[in-house]
């Protein structure tokens, strides 16, 4: 079972990073027979970045090209300071109501920003744009500031309001309109060798808590619950268990460290509900890892408060990991499948737990009238054996 669950979450995390590029860039012709030395198709919105970088009055000359696009705007911008729209330096794309398009320069300084026309924070020399075949493109000239090549980026496209940019929607591609762009090296997200982090990290995220709050943690408790009543399986089952909950614990903190990541470079962008549920399942999840080192002894006075504690936290570790494991399907927004593959596994293991729980009952029931028949146990069989009466004061 385990092994299953990695290989569909493996499956999961290398076609929802892939399926999404765009076609290869390399054989596109410009209206103006321009030759571009290096191109990346970007892996979200049907987008293509071209270069060319000149190391000697550390310039490039770009061209930002999106496709089925014949109206409202687009634009792509490089981000010095985190990988995010806000402090972004935009080129823009916009369309007139009579289909023709205009470039131009915008800071975005808010998240509320309708793309006004604006000086950027670096010179841009030359800029234009062109519609072509369903195609916008914007050449521009940059001279990148500060002597460096690497950079964020950000591309997006929405609507036109009365003239004017309205804000974009906020489905998963455009989320994930963002990456890295080295000039110097070629790469950038999507292409070549490097780029794509943003994207990377969030479906690390997502696989990692799933896995772990959404998986592992339910198996753990199954194992705990339903292994014990058999005999056979002292103490195996209390060790299968401890190994379960520190492995889900274990990657759970991977995927909470890889969030707190996330909502760093998402400035403006919160996800609270989600957010506070990560942090509430991390506090939970630290308390029952330290709780283990204070469990009392089986016959402790205290040890059934131990026990409630410790089963009440447990389950609501496990209602709370699942929840957030569907608001995180809703926020990443992968292809349905996902979806229903999560789904299918959660439905898997409430049939297995309801066949248990029958069982452990039909086991316990069964002990339970044994006992009664037998009555107080003396120098009976059972009770040399401690599986008997309680009569001697041994645990049954």
């Amino acid at each position: 079972m385990g092994k299953l669950i990695y290989f569909l979450f493996f499956i999961f995390i290398s076609n929802f990073t892939q399926s999404s590029y765009a076609q290869n860039c390399n054989s596109y012709s410009f209206t103006n027979n321009a030759n571009y030395a290096t191109c990346v198709s970007l892996p979200v919105q049907n987008s293509h970045l071209h270069w060319n970088y000149h190391a000697a009055n550390g310039t490039a000359d770009v061209a930002y090209r999106h496709t089925g696009v014949s109206s409202g705007w687009v634009a792509w911008a490089l981000n010095l300071d985190r990988a995010a729209m806000v402090g972004s330096q935009a080129l823009v794309a916009l369309f007139s109501a009579n289909g023709s398009v205009r470039a131009y320069t915008s800071a975005v300084t808010g998240y509320t920003t309708q793309l006004e026309e604006s000086a950027l924070s670096f010179d841009v020399p030359a800029i234009r744009a062109e519609s072509v075949n369903g195609d916008v493109v914007i050449y521009a000239t940059l001279v990148l500031p500060s002597g460096r090549t690497s950079f964020n980026q950000v591309w997006q496209t929405g609507p036109v309001s009365n003239g004017a940019p309205s804000a974009h929607n906020l489905a998963s591609e455009n989320r994930n309109s963002v990456g890295t762009v080295d000039f110097a090296t070629g790469q950038a997200a999507g292409g070549g060798g490097g780029g794509g982090n943003v994207l990377h990290r969030r479906n690390t995220h997502g696989v990692l808590n799933a896995v772990s709050w959404g998986l592992l943690m339910p198996m753990g408790a199954m194992v705990a619950r339903y292994l014990k009543v058999f005999k056979v399986a002292h103490p195996a089952w209390f060790y299968i268990h401890i190994a379960i909950q520190v492995t889900a614990y274990g990657l759970g903190v991977s995927g909470w460290g890889t969030g707190l990541k996330l909502g760093s470079d998402s400035v403006g962008i919160k996800y609270t509900t989600h957010r506070n549920i990560g942090i509430t399942l991390f506090v939970l999840g630290t308390l029952q890892v330290f709780a283990l080192l204070l469990r009392p002894k089986p016959d402790h006075k205290y040890r059934i408060y131990w026990n409630i504690y410790h089963v009440s936290v447990g389950y609501t570790v496990i209602s709370l990991g699942i929840t957030n494991v569907f608001k995180g399907l809703d926020i990443l927004d992968p292809e349905k499948k996902w979806k229903n593959a999560y789904i299918g596994l959660l439905i898997s293991l409430a049939v297995i737990a309801v066949i248990l729980e029958a069982f452990t009952w039909f086991i316990c029931l069964k002990r339970k009238k044994e006992e009664k028949e037998q009555g107080p146990v003396g120098n009976g069989a059972h009770g040399a054996n401690g599986y008997g009466g309680h009569g001697h004061g041994q645990a049954a």
